[in-house]
């Protein structure tokens, strides 16, 4: 990878581009037409916009989005050669920070833009249009191409998990001469990326166009290999000389509640997951069919899950969905507890939500409680809950909820999606077959190496951190790789 820097040149191309240029964000598909289809909602930038944007970039002197971005992404470099019309640089300073620039393009919530320096007191730059523009250009012009290591080490790595961690992780390994065998338990290569987000916010073309690439480099994929199933850990350990853990953390959050056993209460993941089966072209006979067709829909869950299931249940064709959040309703700006440039809980209206508006099919909740399902013939047929009020924690501590008097409800209800996040990684399998310690959050423990108590066994991503971003995803799989390679080159710190 040949990057150049260019000291002769300003740090930025038009200084008062912040001045004379707004922010301007390309518009996605109307949202009445795209909730008929499962195609990409965004649309790709016109690179004259994008030239445009980046001129905003400006001379800020601590370029903070890099604080804010867990690749440490050299944005003001790639913004400014955007701009200058000097694409081919700009996708090696991207490409040297981020594997994969064209998932986060697209799916990430760009915790970079609400660390730019101009969000101080105006919009922030674009960065993420921009990062998107700069790796479609070069696909198009055909620079993305496999990049194979000149030698092997005769060393080889098991990866466990084809989710954005084990993918980064791979990708590193394999570049530095290693043998990487990835393997994964669905019938699919991409974990999330391909099971969990949407086709609508992320198309599989996407996924499949990197993952040919890294398997011209030398990776080998094995899908319907669970580990802990398929192959047991110790077939692992005599085969490979380290093993990688990024399997995620899968196991979702529940809730305990009396009528819980009803059928028509699902986990969001087994939700979309098979709806991405479906468009995916797979027949799902002997499975039971999770549908939201002409149904009352109530979405437990706020967060960008419980988005992703809206937009999937108004393209089902629900009848009505109404999505619950436990926590107050966020403030509509930054407030002063959350100043610049920490990553502010703002209320975010997705894609999804835009589209349950416009229909007239979304109610927002926020502050309610789910106490109880009822229904008849095993099936959920109606949601009991009550609104809450929150108040300050004593001392400082974290904020206390208490139902309100007289605010009990009960609201019809076909099909209840929870989404309410996850409490860690499955313990069968790898976690109990090997007796990996855990810390007090229930995640894989490891040390500065991503090495867990079992010596030449590492953790990355999800696993290791709890549910995170996929950002976050593939900046533990790089971190991780690197604690490998020195594990297995003998040059790891103590």
């Amino acid at each position: 990878m040949n990057i150049q820097w260019r000291q002769e040149q300003p740090s930025v191309g038009k200084v008062t581009g912040f001045l004379e240029i707004r922010r301007q964000m390309v518009k996605g598909r109307d949202p009445r037409e795209r909730v008929g289809d499962y195609r990409q909602v965004g649309l790709d930038p016109p690179e004259d916009l994008v030239r445009q944007q980046g001129a905003r970039c400006m001379d800020c002197g601590i370029p903070f989005c890099h604080t804010g971005c867990p690749l440490g992404n050299i944005i003001p470099d790639w913004n400014d050669l955007a701009y200058r019309n000097r694409w081919r640089e700009a996708i090696d300073i991207l490409h040297a920070t981020n594997n994969f620039p064209e998932f986060t393009g697209w799916v990430c919530p760009a915790p970079c833009e609400a660390a730019c320096v101009l969000g101080i007191n105006d919009d922030p730059v674009t960065i993420k249009q921009i990062e998107l523009a700069v790796i479609d250009h070069a696909f198009r012009e055909g620079w993305v191409k496999p990049v194979p290591p000149k030698a092997r080490t005769g060393r080889k790595v098991a990866v466990v998990g084809s989710g954005p961690a084990g993918l980064a992780c791979a990708q590193q390994l394999n570049r530095a001469g290693h043998r990487v065998t990835v393997f994964e338990r669905a019938d699919r290569i991409g974990g999330l990326l391909t099971y969990g987000i949407p086709d609508f916010k992320l198309e599989k073309w996407i996924v499949n166009r990197r993952l040919a690439i890294l398997a011209e480099e030398g990776i080998e994929f094995r899908p319907n290999a669970g580990v802990g199933e398929a192959i047991s850990v110790s077939e692992l350990r005599q085969a490979f000389d380290a093993i990688v853990l990024c399997c995620g953390a899968t196991k979702p959050r529940d809730l305990q509640v009396p009528g819980r056993e009803l059928q028509g209460i699902e986990f969001a993941m087994d939700f979309l997951s098979q709806q991405n089966r479906r468009v995916a072209g797979d027949r799902l006979e002997g499975t039971r069919e999770i549908s939201a067709a002409g149904k009352r829909v109530v979405i437990i869950g706020g967060g960008d899950t419980g988005s992703d299931c809206l937009g999937t249940a108004l393209r089902q064709g629900c009848q009505s969905a109404v999505q619950f959040e436990l926590l107050p309703r966020p403030p509509d700006q930054r407030p002063e507890t959350m100043p610049w440039p920490t990553y502010p809980m703002i209320l975010r209206t997705s894609s999804s939500h835009e589209e349950g508006e416009v229909t007239g099919r979304l109610t927002r909740e926020w502050s309610v409680n789910t106490t109880a399902f009822s229904g008849s013939e095993g099936r959920v047929e109606r949601l009991h809950g009550v609104r809450l009020q929150w108040h300050a924690g004593e001392n400082g501590g974290r904020p206390q909820m208490k139902p309100i008097p007289g605010s009990e409800f009960t609201l019809d209800a076909d099909l209840v999606l929870l989404a309410m996040g996850f409490v860690g990684p499955e313990r069968p399998g790898p976690i109990a077959e090997l007796g990996l310690e855990l810390d007090e959050r229930g995640n894989v423990k490891a040390d500065a190496n991503y090495m867990t108590s079992v010596e030449g066994v590492f953790s990355a991503g999800d696993m290791r951190r709890g549910q995170s971003l996929v950002v976050w995803a593939i900046q533990e799989g790089r971190k991780a790789a690197r604690g490998v390679d020195s594990y297995l080159m003998g040059t790891m710190l103590p």
